[in-house]
């Protein structure tokens, strides 16, 4: 049985559609990740999913059960978002940032408890953030504020973490160690990962499944194997892209092609 269902859903931004008639399943624990060039309706599909986005037709179920039916606090204990803009003027420190995570188990005018306290403490030392804990988050770098940010989502302790690239801006290090993180996260919690990524070899590197959108629409959905080919992302992202095994994962590794080398692809092509 599946964690999510997405069935023939489609979203608007006013007249425009951006996603139309998707339809895909997310089970539990696995690492899902949505592709596809700009403007294909990525962060919007992640925003329906959160129940961030009203849906035009189609429905989400999460647990089998839409996700308009649920609560604000009880749709919070069931799944929490990191954003791709995160807002370094927030006037907290990373502490009490973490700690907001709390907010959806807490009753009318409740304030924290030891167990909320400890279990911040501990999404702080999985995150590798409690040496900063009295600091503002406007004094962390970018691969900081982003690890306070999954910190409070681990916090929040919900079974289902949706992320809008959380790698953008940040250097290989930091790319890695954020990638890394929700692996580990994964597989020891047995939390659901669902993550937006322009990057095809990070998502190639750690995804079950991928999503590949273009307009809106489903291009195609499996593994990394079956999505990254040559022919399907030359296809969708409009370019010429070469795909090769990494050569110590196994897994699609995806080669850009500038112009002046596209007139060899046909050779290497044809030499493999």
């Amino acid at each position: 049985m599946s964690l999510i269902d997405i069935r023939a859903v489609s979203l608007q931004y006013g007249p425009r559609q951006v996603i139309r008639q998707v339809s895909v399943n997310i089970g539990q624990g696995e690492f899902f990740v949505i592709i596809g060039p700009n403007g294909a309706g990525k962060t919007t599909l992640l925003k329906a999913l959160s129940g961030l986005h009203p849906l035009h037709s189609g429905e989400v179920l999460i647990r089998q059960r839409p996700v308009g039916a649920y609560a604000r606090k009880e749709l919070a204990r069931t799944l929490a978002l990191v954003p791709q803009q995160i807002n370094a003027d927030f006037p907290f420190t990373v502490a009490e940032t973490v700690l907001m995570g709390r907010y959806p188990h807490l009753g009318l005018l409740a304030v924290e408890g030891k167990r909320d306290l400890q279990l911040a403490e501990q999404a702080m030392e999985f995150t590798e953030v409690i040496d900063l804990a009295g600091r503002r988050l406007g004094q962390l770098s970018g691969g900081e504020r982003q690890r306070v940010i999954i910190a409070r989502a681990i916090c929040q302790q919900s079974k289902i973490l949706l992320l809008d690239e959380p790698t953008a801006s940040l250097d290989p290090a930091h790319q890695l160690r954020i990638m890394d993180l929700m692996e580990r996260l994964r597989l020891k919690e047995q939390i659901t990962v669902v993550m937006v990524s322009h990057d095809l070899n990070l998502a190639s590197a750690y995804a079950d499944r991928l999503l590949l959108l273009k307009e809106g629409m489903v291009e195609k959905v499996g593994t990394p194997r079956e999505v990254l080919t040559s022919a399907q992302l030359s296809q969708s992202y409009g370019c010429t892209l070469l795909v090769d095994e990494h050569p110590l994962l196994g897994t699609p590794r995806v080669n850009l092609v500038p112009e002046k080398a596209t007139a060899r692809v046909t050779g290497h092509r044809e030499g493999v």
